[in-house]
This record gives structure tokens, sequence and C-alpha cells, in this order.
């Protein structure tokens, strides 16, 4: 039986409800956390992990490139002990910018290598570089066989451009793959890939302190967005749900868990419990609304966290995608099918 979900972050839960930035924390000997605020946005930081080494320290994701970011990457550091200086790696859990956008500056200014699971590093040159105007028209497409209205096709379709210039790009130094023990010394880290978030999403599990890095893969209070998107290949809800079951497996062996978000937790088989039950109903859900619908329509006629006329831009495509993924899912099963285009769908 998996022991009960229980908050054990209280300073950053507190924080969180009070709407501040939580402090530093020393959460074991030589294990830190350093929150790095995000702009404009309602996760509003990521959690950098700081992780004492022999001869420096080593991070677990490093924030988005804005120069409040930086500062407070440098003086959370400094609050451990430490500089930038000291960096001698940087393992990125994915590659969305609020994890991977300061990985290139600390590699600058350190000389740190920089880790990433293959399937994330294959995505780079068209989310950050060179391929962001094919990948743009492929977005167009996509969501037009999704029923996107003209009017909203290109406003949704652009709304993650702005997200470039949060990134400094950097081309990884070393594929972390699934199941590889990192050479970190004085650590007996293992990568866990978990893709569903996004393709190549890595957790980190630390036995001999019982401890597991979850990146954005589990968090204490949400459900991370798992969507299609113009780069996915596959079925990734189903992916994600199977990733749920690989980490709920580790729960005799972690005594908590270090989300990228929100607050730390313990607990990590009762909340793969709560998550796999959420989706569950979010696919009934859907499947008894989908009949006659497009992807855009359903997802407008869904239950959200606020109303559908309050949601906008990122969000909004966010939402589209979400949906997308929950049908994808359902035609997978046998219980959807789609038609025409823009796709209508329908029990089957």
């Amino acid at each position: 039986m998996s022991r009960p979900f229980q908050v054990t972050g209280l300073l950053q839960q507190q924080a969180w409800a009070d709407r501040l930035l939580p402090p530093v924390e020393k959460v074991q000997d030589g294990l830190w956390s350093i929150p790095v605020p995000i702009p404009n946005n309602p996760l509003r930081y990521v959690l950098v992990y700081v992780l004492e080494l022999d001869d420096g320290v080593a991070l677990v994701d490093a924030g988005w490139d804005t120069p409040e970011a930086w500062t407070a990457l440098t003086e959370g550091l400094a609050t451990a002990g430490g500089s930038v200086s000291d960096v001698r790696a940087v393992l990125v859990t994915h590659i969305h910018p609020d994890h991977y956008g300061l990985a290139g500056r600390v590699r600058e200014s350190s000389g740190a290598w920089v880790g990433l699971h293959p399937d994330d590093a294959a995505l780079l040159p068209a989310r950050y570089g060179a391929g962001v105007p094919d990948l743009l028209r492929e977005m167009h497409d996509l969501l037009r066989s999704c029923g996107v209205p003209e009017q909203e096709l290109g406003v949704l379709a652009d709304a993650s451009l702005p997200l470039v210039d949060y990134v400094r790009q950097v081309l990884p130094d070393r594929m972390i793959e699934d199941g590889e023990w990192l050479p970190l010394p004085g650590w007996d880290l293992r990568a866990v890939h978990t893709p569903g978030h996004s393709p190549g999403h890595l957790c980190f599990h630390e036995p001999g302190r019982r401890v597991l890095l979850s990146g954005d893969h589990v968090l204490p209070r949400i459900t991370p967005n798992v969507g299609v998107h113009a780069q996915s290949a596959g079925d990734p809800l189903a992916e994600f749900l199977a990733s749920l079951a690989r980490v709920s497996a580790l729960d005799a062996d972690v005594d908590e868990v270090l989300p990228a978000h929100e607050y730390r937790f313990a607990g990590i088989g009762a909340r793969v419990e709560q998550l796999l039950g959420h989706h569950e109903h979010r696919l009934e859900e859907i499947r008894t609304a989908s009949t006659g619908r497009t992807t855009w329509a359903l997802t407008g006629a869904l239950t959200w966290s606020r109303p559908w006329d309050q949601v906008s831009g990122f969000m909004r495509r966010a939402a589209v995608a979400e949906t997308l993924a929950h049908l994808v899912l359902l035609e997978s099963r046998g219980q959807v099918r789609r038609t025409g285009l823009p796709w209508a769908w329908e029990a089957a």
C-alpha cells in the first residue's frame, strides 16, 4: 500500500498561498532548492536544485534566461555557499524554457557540461533554432485541423514564439539515457525517462537519499500539461500514464519528492493515483462530449480551472493540445473516431 500524500515543503506551501517567492532552502545535507522566478506565468517560479559535489555543485534545471532569473540563481547559489563558477553540471529535466533557458549561460560562466535526454535534444533546432519558421507552419496546420477558426489561428499558432527569447540555446554536451547513473561524485543519481509532458522528460532518483527529483512529471497540486504538438510523435498521454506507473513503483524507495514547481511532498504512489483518477475522469468527460464536435469546439465545452472566455494566448493553445491528447488516447482505445477535415469526433 502506498504511503499517504503529505506536503513536506511547508515554507514553500505557505509562500505559494501568500503568492510570494519561497526561500532558498537546505533540503538535506548537500542538497538545496532555489526558486527562480518565471515572468508573467501562473507557475511563478521554477525550483532549481543544487547538489553539492566533491569539487563543486551540479544543478537540476536552471530557469528562464532573464536578468531576474540570473540574479535569483546566483544569489541562491551564494546562500548555499557557492557561485556559478562552482557549477560542474546542469541536468535538464526537459527543454521547456523555465528549465532549459539558463543552461547555456551557466555553461558559458562555469564550463559546466549540460545533459539532456536525446528525445528532447532532437527537438532543439526546430524549437529554438533555424527550424522555428517551419515549426510555426506545422503548428498552423495542426491547429487548423483541430477546427481553430481563422481569426484565432495566427494568435494561437504563434503563441509560443515569445518564449524563444527566454532561452540561450545550447546543444547538450551529454545525452542522458534512461536508467543511466550520473557521474556526480558523492551522489548515486539515476535517470528515469518519463515522457509525456515532453518526449524526453527526465526524473532523477537518488535511492541513498531516498528522494525523487520529479521535474514537471509529478507536481503536488496541478497536473502537468500533456498535449499533442507539431513535434509530437505517437500518443503522449499514453506515454505519460505509463511514466506515472514507473515512478509510482518507486514509492517504497522515496521518502520525499522534489518537484520543479510548487512545493515538496511525500507519497509519490498516492499522488500518482490522484493523477490517474483525474485523467480517467477527463477521458470519460471528453468521450461523452465529443460527438459531432471538432477539437476546438470540444475544448471550449469542457470544464477548466477558469471560464473558457478568460483563457487566452498560449494557455488556450495548451488547452487545445491537451484535449487532442485525450482524444488520441481514446482513439487508440477504440472509443472515439475522427472524420473529415477539420476533424470531427464521434464516440465509436
